[in-house]
């Protein structure tokens, strides 16, 4: 038995995920949905791989009055470089499948569960630098008052209440993490037991 090929149902899975990865280039990644008395049908920002959509410019109306920065996506250096990478690791799972090698399964693990955490970590600082970075001459100041939206869940900010979660994208990348690091344990164990 080759101790260095895939099992086909790893190959299979490796393909969907390159498919996936695709698919995540051109559906929202992350929701942030806001709600308040004044806007009872709720405000939504999708972030995409390389735009905003929603009512972002509603939010960046309210976000003045608090002395936060406006929102804009020609500012982010990582919707240039977001679809690249993702079409990056989906040509890394279509050349793992089809060389049919689980060095390379390994190794696009790795590289995607690295690019997965420094991903929410890049999220988490720019959530934090809007939240936290606030021009002392606002209309609104709340002394010790910050207004970082949460990366995952629920935050009461002021009156407004706020959720974060991933979209379609999101959903996306995270499955294949996941997919990836089973197959990965999977196909390492298989080939201890043929040693």
């Amino acid at each position: 038995m080759n101790t260095t090929s895939l099992k086909n149902l790893s190959r299979i899975l490796l393909v969907i995920c390159g498919i996936g990865l695709i698919v995540a280039i051109f559906v929202p990644v992350w929701s942030i949905y806001l709600n308040a008395p004044q806007y009872p049908e709720g405000l939504a920002m999708f972030i995409h791989a390389d735009k905003i959509s929603g009512e972002y410019e509603i939010i960046n109306g309210l976000n003045h009055y608090i002395g936060m920065k406006e929102i804009h996506a020609d500012e982010f250096w990582e919707f240039k470089v977001l679809p690249y990478a993702l079409g990056f690791f989906a040509l890394l799972c279509f050349l793992a499948a089809f060389l049919n090698r689980k060095k390379l399964l390994y190794l696009v693990t790795v590289l995607f569960i690295l690019f997965g955490v420094g991903f929410v970590y890049d999220f988490w600082r720019w959530l934090y630098d809007y939240g936290h970075n606030l021009n002392p001459n606002a209309a609104i100041v709340v002394p010790g008052m910050s207004y970082q939206p949460p990366l995952i869940g629920y935050k009461q900010l002021l009156n407004f209440e706020v959720w974060s979660y991933p979209n379609i994208g999101g959903g996306i990348m995270i499955g294949v993490g996941a997919i990836l690091v089973i197959l990965a344990i999977i196909e390492f164990k298989m080939s201890k037991k043929t040693v």
